[in-house]
């Protein structure tokens, strides 16, 4: 039975779970970071900080999926896709969190760079993002989707996902060159 014609759930442990997270928690934070210290040293706004710290966040999110899989072999439009497949969801539900655990934080919006809530709460809605993103992952690799994406162009050289112990092999997880 080929992956095609068999739609049911993969059973993923958590691990492998962790791991993609922190793979989207690694981009979504250079981006976020990178955004949050931009617009808070040039005096910006809320919207138009959060709105570069989102846009940055999937900049390196895709940008460190990009990399492993052009390394893998993968063509650049090819890995694109495959980008844009693997991370899209993850990114996003991970800025969702973190961006609104950062707007009710009392002063977290207001922080100067040299205050410590900036850092503070940065970090804080970081790892709540995490906490929150880390199941989801869960459920779209084991649907095949989200990084189990990643999975099926490369062999584990993305970060050490490529370890196919952390999930059951039912014959679902293939390092391919048979697509």
């Amino acid at each position: 039975m080929n992956d095609a014609t068999h739609p049911s759930p993969v059973p993923v442990r958590w691990a492998m779970a962790v791991k993609a997270t922190l793979h989207c928690l690694t981009g979504c934070a250079i981006g976020e970071v990178l955004g949050m210290a931009i617009g808070t040293g040039l005096a910006w706004g809320n919207a138009p900080t959060l709105v570069l710290a989102i846009a940055l966040a999937f900049f390196f999110g895709y940008a460190l999926t990009l990399l492993a899989v052009t390394r893998a072999g993968l063509g650049l439009r090819a890995a694109i896709g495959v980008a844009l497949a693997a991370d899209t969801v993850s990114i996003a539900v991970m800025e969702a969190v973190d961006n609104g655990v950062l707007l009710v934080v009392p002063g977290a919006m207001e922080a100067e760079l040299a205050d410590g809530l900036f850092w503070g709460a940065l970090a804080f809605a970081l790892a709540v993002a995490f906490v929150v993103t880390t199941p989801v992952n869960r459920w779209l690799i084991g649907r095949g989707k989200g990084h189990a994406v990643v999975h099926r162009f490369h062999g584990g050289g993305h970060g050490g996902h490529g370890d196919h112990g952390d999930a059951e092999d039912d014959g679902h997880h293939r390092h391919h060159g048979d697509h």
